[in-house]
């Protein structure tokens, strides 16, 4: 045998070694099944290697060696051994669910599709670490951009093993480039090492996977600023084996001393990590001698008797420091959080940090709204947030419960594979997962979308104009139909109409299909209402074209026939008692106000009133019987004239028995308006003479005569709203013509246009809409 072969030899002994290591603490179907993942990965990646450079069998087993670092159960090591397999099969999901069952396979294909997303965001990556200063640790660009691919990363993951695979398997990397010793300029893609630093560090922080956490924080510190972590390293005046020996002999220490005290009290400890100890110095602006929390422990007892106790008696043991006390029990932070916190120095001048809390404390510190990555991390409270904070303390209370199974197995097999069945928890879709969906766009930007979003609502989210213009959209490379569901981790990519001077607007904007609900186009209400706001504005500009155009017209004839000057269409507007020239056009065009009363008004000079022949203008008397009809046809009298052509006003629309008052229009008759009309009170303001006193008829004499009313309702935008308001009116026994709605940011606005034959019939059913559910007022306009 040549000496080749025995080190081949020797090699493969050595592998065999460490799976057994790896597998003899679990229970004997567990083992087998993490033996026949090695078995199967070997033999599939020989010895290929990953792009870093690391052999795919060697990088396999240092994963697996952190998963059993942190306790994982047998699934997820198995998975841990496959992370690279379903790149090397013909069809991953269907062979690997063959031959190790659905649960190792969904670890195994969630694993593989966590780290395609990875690659696809490292441009993100890039950009945030382009945009900081040569200080990483200051500033944080794109933070908010960075917090939304960390909850994508979740989302996607509907099992906390396949995001604890993925940490062990990214921690691996940067081990073994640590062990390489390549520098960061030298590897295949320096983007990992930031990727590791905002991405992966702040997963583990918030699983709780400690050990995960500062390990990557370390590595990747080390490759992305190598001066200041040598010099981080140098300020230390002792080396991690020896701070980890001051924690273990104080963590022994004080657990003595408390249990002769009586105290039943948990003591933990582990001394900080270099990025924690420069991220504080910079974040708080203090020089190393300043930093006293170096080394802590933590002690968790009963309750709060036991806290000052514990508190008491370690102030007893050494000198404490009063300017480095802080009682969060007596005086919780805002966020909820409950502690003790103390320096105290040991007989040597050593500070170090105690933090003393009850269980109870505890548990809320670590899963409650003041969860460990909360207050260290920040980050604005939102209903969203909440929802999210909800779904992480499930996976890391999940984490732990499979933790315990492990453990529980290593004492007794047959023990913890009684409590494995009863409390693994394998079909995480049981699980209370977020309603939202993150997508990424073409450059790797993550959007975060309602659950059940459309390619519209993303191309909405993105941009209004985007989504006006969209005409197609690929998803993943794919062209897919704009109704298609999108899901988390997909790339999408919009197809818009192109612009051109031929190409009408119309062509250019959304489809009013989008807005039907049962073909699916659009899920969220933010987009609805934009796609709504577009038919609006340009149902808006005909009406306005339409008008003006008609304004135009009249302007025109009147000019040629005044010899006049032509006066501002804003001054025309205002002496019609409007604002502006297009409330003007829209009046006209909804046929509020008269081409006629158009032409007066420009005639009127300003100064007084226009001249005008009364007997010419005055209403055009018809003859007996023609005349009774008309005066009849509104049921309103001319207080000493008699059959004078009468109309109701269309701006105030007055119904029996309002207070009302006519105006002699030119060649309209009288016009009826109701006592408090704002229009009446500017035509009075200009031409007090053209007031003349009106009446309604009695009541037998108006007959079944029926008059318009304008109702308008404000409520909250739901489904079957104007179906409810519509059954108040048929239930009153009040005919309804028309009706105009518009939504808006989740509020509803509804004209509707009633036949009544006397006003205060409409009350009760003002009164009713009112109870309506989601109404918030409802009044005759």
């Amino acid at each position: 045998m040549n000496f080749g072969t025995m080190n081949s030899n020797a090699h493969d002994e050595q592998r065999t070694r460490d799976i057994d290591a790896l597998v003899d603490h679990l229970d004997p179907t567990d083992a087998q099944a993490v033996r026949r993942a090695w078995d199967f990965a070997a033999a599939l990646y020989g010895s290929a290697r990953l792009p870093t450079g690391e052999e795919i069998v060697a990088h396999a087993l240092g994963t697996v060696r952190i998963l059993d670092a942190v306790r994982a159960d047998a699934p997820a090591r198995a998975a841990g051994f496959l992370f690279s397999a379903a790149e090397r099969l013909a069809k991953p999901e269907e062979q690997l669910k063959e031959n190790f069952g659905d649960e190792i396979a969904t670890i195994a294909i969630g694993v593989r599709q966590l780290a395609r997303v990875g690659i696809a965001t490292r441009p993100l990556h890039r950009a945030v670490g382009s945009a900081q200063s040569a200080k990483p640790l200051d500033a944080k660009a794109s933070e908010r951009q960075a917090e939304t691919l960390r909850k994508m990363v979740l989302a996607f993951s509907t099992d906390i093993r396949v995001v604890l695979v993925r940490l062990a398997s990214r921690l691996q990397t940067l081990r073994w480039y640590a062990e390489t010793k390549t520098p960061l300029a030298e590897w295949t893609d320096p983007d990992i090492a930031r990727e590791s630093l905002e991405l992966y560090a702040p997963l583990a922080n918030r699983l709780g996977v400690w050990q995960i956490k500062w390990e990557i924080e370390d590595l990747a510190f080390r490759f992305l600023e190598p001066d200041a972590y040598k010099r981080a390293a140098r300020m230390l005046d002792e080396k991690r084996v020896e701070r980890e020996g001051f924690i273990q002999k104080k963590t022994h220490e004080l657990h003595a001393q408390l249990a002769a005290a009586g105290i039943d009290a948990v003591v933990t400890g582990r001394p900080k990590h270099l990025y924690s100890i420069v991220g504080k110095m910079q974040a708080k602006k203090l020089a190393f001698e300043n930093l006293y929390d170096v080394r802590g422990l933590r002690v968790i007892v009963p309750d709060e008797a036991a806290c000052y106790a514990t508190l008491s008696l370690v102030h007893g043991r050494w000198q404490s420091l009063p300017s480095q006390f802080d009682d969060y029990i007596a005086k919780p932070k805002e966020n909820g959080y409950r502690s003790i916190h103390t320096i105290v120095r040991d007989d040597e001048g050593r500070p170090f940090e105690i933090q003393i809390r009850t269980r109870e404390m505890h548990r809320f510190a670590e899963y409650g709204v003041a969860a460990h990555w909360r207050y260290k991390e920040g980050g604005a409270s939102s209903r969203a947030a909440d929802r999210f904070d909800d779904r992480i303390a499930w996976l890391r209370q999940l984490f732990a419960w499979r933790s315990e199974i492990s453990g529980e197995a290593g004492q007794g097999a047959e023990q913890g594979a009684e409590r494995g069945n009863a409390l693994r928890l394998d079909d995480a879709s049981d699980a209370p997962l977020d309603d939202r969906i993150y997508v990424l766009t073409p450059e790797a930007r993550v959007i975060e979308l309602p659950a059940g979003a459309t390619p519209i609502d993303f191309a909405y989210h993105v941009h209004s104009d985007l989504g006006h213009r969209c005409r197609g959209a690929r998803v993943d490379g794919a062209l897919v139909p704009l109704n298609t569901v999108l899901k988390t981790g997909q790339t999408v990519e919009i197809i818009t109409a192109k612009a051109s001077l031929a190409t009408p607007l119309e062509a250019l904007g959304p489809s009013r299909d989008w807005l039907n609900v049962q073909l699916g186009y659009l899920h969220s209400p933010r987009a609805r209402a934009k796609v709504r706001q577009w038919f609006n504005a340009r149902e808006l500009e005909a009406t306005l074209a339409t008008g003006r155009a008609a304004v135009e017209k009249t302007l025109q004839q009147t000019a040629r026939g005044s010899g006049k000057a032509m006066p501002a269409l804003d001054d025309i507007a205002a002496r019609l008692g409007l604002t502006k020239a297009d409330e003007l056009f829209a009046a006209v065009a909804k046929d509020e106000i008269s081409l006629r009363q158009v032409a007066d008004a420009v005639v009127d000079d300003g100064t007084g009133r226009a001249e005008f022949d009364i007997d010419e203008m005055l209403l055009a008397r018809k003859s007996g019987a023609s005349s009774a009809v008309d005066a009849k046809r509104s049921g309103v009298l001319v207080v000493g004239v008699d059959s004078l052509l009468t109309q109701l006003a269309k701006c105030c629309k007055p119904a029996p028995p309002d207070a009302i008052a006519g105006f002699v229009t030119r060649g309209r008759g009288v016009s009826i308006h109701r006592a408090d009309c704002t229009n009446l009170a500017a035509m009075r303001a200009r031409e007090r003479e053209r007031m003349i006193d009106v009446d309604w008829g009695a009541p037998d004499k108006r007959g079944d005569a029926v008059y318009p009313v304008d109702v308008l309702v404000s409520a909250q935008d739901r489904q079957g709203l104007l179906r409810d308001i519509s059954e108040v009116f048929s239930r009153e026994k009040i005919n309804v013509v028309a009706v105009q709605t518009e939504s808006r940011k989740g509020m509803a606005r509804m004209a509707f246009t009633a036949e009544v034959g006397d006003a205060r019939l409409l009350q009760k059913a003002l009164v009713a809409i009112g109870e309506v559910k989601g109404v918030v007022d409802a009044k005759r306009k």
